[in-house]
């Protein structure tokens, strides 16, 4: 047996916490897009917080995000070690690699409406898999309720890149933070609030007595799959 030092630090493993679904899903999207709608014209072309990208390139590549999950679930028999091979391109150098881009013609509203129909794709695609389905993603094979969590993270991370850059008061619901950083970060800590927790997670931010992460990762295999050390 081996010996601790001295007690465990709480993590979101040893909370039980709803699983994401679909419907939180929705709810992250809806309430980007409602943020979004308020950006003032000139911030489209701006950085998005310490991204490389521009905040239109931005919704783009999140947009990207949720279409590439919706379509790892899609085929018949989901592929288990590689992506489905949409071709990805980057319309500038150092720009996101997508197979969505959006018309510049139809302006932000237009580009919100492809950001709503990618999570939208996705959303269907979770409510219809069975829960069984497993499919590729380079963080683990997952399941629908996985890559739920993936569009949510995606959508509320990616969400605070655009605030940042666009000066925008972004925080989303506790509770769905917490749903997703017990679905994907297990071993984050519940001591602190979700939703710092979850920037904390994901290279955004730091928490008191923990750095900013330089690299991360989140474990998107399905719970019951999870080989805990202990």
């Amino acid at each position: 047996m081996s010996r601790s030092s001295g007690p465990r630090p709480a993590t979101f493993t040893d909370t039980v916490i709803d699983p994401v679904t679909a419907d939180d899903l929705d709810l992250a999207v809806r309430l980007a897009v409602a943020l979004l709608r308020e950006a003032p014209a000139a911030a489209w072309d701006t950085r998005a917080g310490t991204l490389e990208w521009t905040c239109w390139e931005t919704v783009e590549h999140l947009g990207d995000d949720l279409f590439a999950y919706a379509a790892q679930l899609g085929p018949e028999a989901p592929p288990l070690n590689a992506e489905v091979p949409f071709v990805w391109e980057s319309r500038r150098p150092g720009g996101p690699a997508n197979v969505i881009h959006a018309d510049r013609a139809a302006g932000p509203s237009g580009l919100l409406r492809v950001l709503e129909s990618c999570g939208g794709l996705l959303a269907a695609m979770v409510r219809t898999r069975h829960p069984d389905t497993r499919a590729h993603h380079v963080f683990g094979l997952s399941d629908p309720e996985g890559f739920a969590a993936m569009g949510v993270v995606e959508t509320l991370v990616h969400t605070h890149d655009l605030a940042q850059g666009m000066a925008l008061a972004w925080e989303p619901p506790a509770d769905l933070c917490a749903r997703v950083l017990a679905r994907l970060f297990p071993d984050a800590p519940s001591s602190s609030d979700p939703w710092p927790t979850l920037l904390w997670a994901t290279g955004r931010a730091e928490l008191p007595g923990r750095p900013r992460r330089t690299t991360w990762r989140w474990d998107g295999r399905p719970r019951s799959e999870r080989h805990r050390d202990r």
